[in-house]
């Protein structure tokens, strides 16, 4: 899978409360290396700001909402998560921001990689001559 994707998660309904889960391979297009969360995030601020070289990752809004902005070097693309049985499914070399978190929103990313800072691409400028780079 090279393309950002929406992926529905199952739902499975329960007058005690409801239930959903990702795994690999039916779900996640990946086995999982690492787990972290945003949460907390003050009004107005943004995370992420990156691209990865080599790691893909699953975003969750478990609770609340935020939005999820990609750029594949080309167009911005918008994604609203408000909802804990979709995600967002974001390829390598894809930028991606997160931002407009709700009160009390709470962001769950997956990831197939271990953190290792030389994967990250930290300035746009640099992932747009990187994106050029490959499209020769």
């Amino acid at each position: 899978m090279s393309k950002p994707k929406i992926i529905e998660l199952p739902k499975i309904i329960d007058k005690r409360g409801n239930l959903s889960f990702f795994e690999h391979p039916n779900y996640l297009p990946f086995e999982i290396a690492r787990t972290y969360w945003i949460y907390d995030v003050p009004g107005g601020e943004k995370r992420g700001s990156h691209a990865f070289k080599e790691q893909q990752e699953f975003i969750v809004a478990l609770s609340g909402s935020f939005d999820v902005i990609l750029n594949d070097g080309k167009q911005d693309l918008k994604y609203s998560l408000n909802r804990s049985y979709y995600g967002l499914y974001v390829p390598k070399m894809i930028w991606r921001s997160i931002e407009n978190f709700s009160t009390n929103a709470l962001a769950l990313i997956v990831s197939d990689k271990a953190f290792t800072e030389n994967d990250y691409i930290r300035y746009f400028e640099d992932f747009i001559k990187l994106k050029s780079e490959q499209s020769v």
